[in-house]
């Protein structure tokens, strides 16, 4: 990448705080992403809760990627309105989500619908909805594997769900869904091995399965484990971040190649005593779940220190003080893009240095029309 490549020559018409998606360099993480599976995208189901966008599916669509997961009913409707093949929620549907994925299923007939399940309540509940509907629900079993967020444990109930499961008739068994995001080590052999480590009875369950559901997949982790799911081939991954990259990943995940395709633009809109500049991006429009210092890395300013973030305001410590004036751009990575992109409505599209268009962050939503 050139030093400069950032900078947006018709900045007068980006807004800000905002973020600008840089399209090739989106193009190159979409081709990059294709490229470790060596062109079968059908063993790549990307997660939609980084991006949101409907563009960015029609992009990802263009290229021959038709699965995608979801985390919400939101980002399931829009993949489905833009024509996806199939989409797996990866949340354990409860309470109105049920009925709203039902009216999801029911009113894109094209589109594979799948969610998953961890408990005999939900798979009952789940069950019962889809026959009062006339509806077969496709699922996988979601595995703990480790991270202790979701998912039932090889060996702690799992055989009594899957018997459950086998009487369900408004139920599909799929497969198997193993999210293992806790393993994020930054030397790759090291995160790889805890990776494997931690599938090996998922594996052998896998195997056993297998004999009596032949057509059983195994969907396995995020951006952090790709690298290591791929060398799999009996493996569908779901790498999420890559297609925007961010600075979390790109400092953990040294084996991998993306570039950077969204950024943070901000204003300097104060300065409020030497030595000290006020930016338009508090936290509101950054993901502030990390400390100060891992929420935002700028690109065109040298020797900083970002003190303090309110909602509205981020203040720094800079160095070059007098050579900064009111209004001056910063464009800024974040360290964590898919929080950040959520707080957004829209970005702006950069094509060779010059906004040209608008994208709509459609499923920041939590509820559209279902």
């Amino acid at each position: 990448m050139t030093k400069n490549w950032f900078q947006i020559q018709n900045i007068e018409t980006v807004d800000s705080p905002s973020i600008a998606v840089y399209k090739n360099h989106l193009d190159y993480n979409v081709q990059e992403m294709i490229s470790l599976v060596n062109g079968e995208t059908q063993r790549l189901m990307p997660h939609i809760k980084t991006n949101k966008m409907p563009k960015v599916l029609d992009i990802l669509l263009a290229v021959g990627i038709s699965n995608f997961k979801a985390s919400t009913i939101s980002e399931a409707e829009i993949a489905a309105e833009a024509g996806a093949n199939s989409v797996l929620i990866s949340h354990q549907l409860v309470g109105p989500k049920v009925d709203r994925f039902l009216s999801l299923v029911t009113h894109f007939p094209k589109t594979n619908f799948s969610t998953i399940l961890d408990s005999i309540e939900a798979a009952d509940l789940l069950n019962r909805k889809a026959l009062e509907n006339g509806l077969t629900v496709n699922f996988y079993v979601d595995i703990n594997n480790g991270m202790d967020r979701s998912g039932i444990k090889i060996g702690s109930g799992l055989d009594e769900l899957m018997v459950f499961i086998s009487d369900c008739k408004g139920l599909d068994f799929k497969g198997l869904h193993v999210y293992d995001g806790h393993l994020r080590d930054n030397d790759f052999s090291t995160r790889s091995g805890k990776i494997e480590t931690g599938l090996e009875d998922v594996t052998a369950y896998f195997n056993n399965i297998k004999k009596v559901f032949s057509t059983a997949q195994m969907i396995c982790g995020g951006t952090p484990s790709f690298t290591t799911h791929l060398l799999q081939e009996n493996r569908i991954t779901s790498p999420g971040t890559c297609v925007l990259w961010d600075w979390g990943y790109s400092e953990k995940l040294t084996e991998q190649n993306f570039k950077y395709a969204a950024l943070l633009v901000t204003r300097v809109i104060s300065k409020p005593t030497e030595g000290i500049v006020t930016l338009d991006l508090g936290h509101k429009s950054v993901a502030p779940e990390n400390p100060i210092d891992k929420r935002v890395k700028f690109l065109n300013i040298d020797n900083y220190e970002l003190l303090s973030q309110s909602e509205e305001h981020g203040v720094l410590k800079v160095d070059n003080w007098n050579n900064l004036k009111i209004g001056d751009v910063l464009y800024g990575i974040p360290y964590h893009i898919c929080p950040t992109i959520n707080l957004h409505d829209e970005v702006s599209v950069i094509e060779d240095g010059l906004k040209v268009t608008t994208w709509e962050i459609t499923a920041r939503k939590r509820k559209l029309n279902f």
